[in-house]
């Protein structure tokens, strides 16, 4: 019976890890899709998709929109204990944080993107740009 519970249990908790690295490589392909849809983009459309930018900057005529976006912490702990044989135990344990974050930035020129590109801890190995998919994904069809 318990064999059946630990396996139910594994099973379980496949299922929901990979539901989650599913979403992160959905979110990464938004990124990704973003760089080329968005070019040529009216700077109305980019307001009415994205909203008000955080940042702004202007030279001459190329202006620079900046978006903060995404912003998940993954923690990672690890702890071990031992007894010795007069009864004491000692306990060892170590963690670490990742954050992940993306700062995207929409090159305008005459009022038209040309160019989008994304700054930060973005996302994984496999999954470069997640990050940056929250804040670009309404403009993305």
């Amino acid at each position: 019976m318990r064999i059946k519970a630990y396996l139910l249990t594994l099973s379980l908790s496949g299922l929901l890890l990979s539901s989650c690295a599913s979403s992160k490589f959905q979110r990464a392909e938004v990124a990704s899709q973003a760089k080329n849809s968005m070019i040529g983009m009216s700077k109305e459309s980019v307001l009415a998709c994205m909203g008000a930018p955080v940042q702004h900057a202007t030279v001459g005529e190329t202006e620079v929109w900046s978006y903060p976006s995404g912003g998940d912490t993954n923690s990672f702990g690890n702890a071990t204990a031992s007894t010795n044989s007069l009864g004491y135990t000692n306990v060892f344990g170590s963690s670490s944080s990742l954050h992940r974050y993306c700062v995207v930035n929409i090159v305008m020129t005459g009022g038209r993107v040309r160019g989008v590109n994304y700054n930060g801890r973005t996302g994984g190995w496999a999954s470069q740009g997640e990050q940056c998919a929250f804040a670009v994904q309404n403009c993305v069809q």
